[in-house]
């Protein structure tokens, strides 16, 4: 059950609550304690009367859970108090000064990396470049966002505005993506699960768009010019991986595959960030995208299990630091709870984490050394 601030259930409403539980389910038995309503319900199809029924109580500040104990099912309603956001989190011109500083940090870099690419091969006008760049990466991350808001609003739910995370221009990436937060309660899997698998999809479509892009653009150096601007350090060896859905961009133009030495222009930079925040966002770990995508499938304790796989993938890439992150995150707060947490996934949605499972692979950042296996 979400955390929240608990009160005495000794208020005037609470007979209509009673009363509102019983037009709704078959009430079996019920208890009163001192924080809550206990029913007992002997539907079948309680799925739908009890998201019903959340709603309905979320607006008179009260919540509700689902849970199922020894076969048994119990409605479980108490009073509470919403906690209150910090203040910087509260005010509507903070996600806007976050973007307007993602803004500025992704133009500076974007400029600053093509003004290095010029020096080798001229891809053109540094501002210019900077611009494409700041369309193409905020592009993969606003729609990845848009995605979550999109399903966040087909199934009722209120969020937040986009929050962009600024990172660190020219010496690292510029931004480390962006949230957004939930105004109203979670209330079953297949909602956490919508509204989690929306954002990646949507960003990834975008991402694939400015790969094609990136890859149709990229200029190719000879081999032996490019041996010499790797023995003057002008050029560095790319070892941060490529993502599979990349190579097959480059390929689609005939850049892919040994002998060719493409260069990493800002656009082909952006895509590639899409890329990796996208396969982050779809491990099985933590409260990430595919965090909850797992929890709804897994339940619980194998979530946790998963978490630790995901940490351990991202190990083996060579992706300490958000290994480590994510190893913290977890020992904090492991995953989300859903208000019916008894209600399963549905077959489709089953089936689609399959797909999500094989996207995740498609956007892994893999080692160089591990793509010629996969080309002739």
């Amino acid at each position: 059950m979400e955390k929240s601030n608990l009160k005495q259930m000794e208020d005037p409403s609470q007979e209509d609550i009673i009363s509102l539980v019983n037009s709704l389910f078959q009430v079996s038995d019920f208890t009163k304690t001192e924080f809550s309503l206990e029913f007992r319900i002997e539907d079948d199809d309680f799925k739908s009367k009890f998201e019903g029924l959340a709603r309905k109580l979320e607006d008179m500040k009260y919540v509700c859970k689902l849970e199922k104990r020894d076969g048994e099912l119990y409605v479980i309603i108490q009073k509470f108090s919403p906690n209150k956001q910090r203040k910087w989190m509260s005010t509507s011109w903070t996600p806007r000064i976050l973007f307007a500083i993602v803004i500025s940090f992704v133009m500076i870099d974007g400029y600053y990396r093509t003004s290095g690419t010029n020096s080798i091969v001229e891809i053109g006008d540094p501002l210019e470049m900077a611009a494409v760049y700041t369309l193409s990466l905020l592009g993969i991350l606003g729609i990845h966002e848009l995605g979550h808001i999109i399903a966040a609003k087909a199934h009722g739910l209120k969020t937040t505005w986009p929050y962009f995370i600024p990172g660190l221009p020219v010496i690292g990436i510029p931004t480390f993506g962006a949230f957004i937060q939930s105004r109203g309660l979670t209330i079953n899997r297949e909602i956490l699960f919508d509204v989690a698998i929306a954002g990646p999809i949507a960003g990834l479509v975008i991402a694939i768009i400015v790969s094609i892009y990136a890859a149709y653009t990229a200029p190719i150096l000879d081999p032996q010019i490019a041996a010499g601007l790797f023995e003057d350090s002008r050029l560095m060896e790319w070892n941060q991986g490529e993502p599979l859905l990349m190579t097959a961009s480059l390929a689609l133009f005939g850049k892919g595959g040994s002998g060719y030495e493409v260069l990493m222009t800002p656009v082909m930079f952006a895509a590639w960030i899409g890329f990796l925040i996208t396969f982050l966002n779809l491990l099985p770990a933590w409260q990430l995208d595919g965090g909850h995508m797992a929890r709804t499938l897994l339940g619980v304790k194998l979530h946790r299990y998963a978490t630790f796989g995901s940490i351990g993938i991202l190990v083996l890439l060579n992706y300490w630091l958000m290994a480590i992150l994510i190893l913290i995150m977890s020992s904090r707060n492991p995953s989300a709870m859903p208000l019916d947490d008894v209600s399963p996934l549905s077959r489709n949605r089953k089936l689609a984490y399959i797909g999500i499972i094989v996207l995740a692979i498609l956007c892994a950042p893999l080692p160089s050394d591990f793509l010629p296996m996969l080309l002739p």
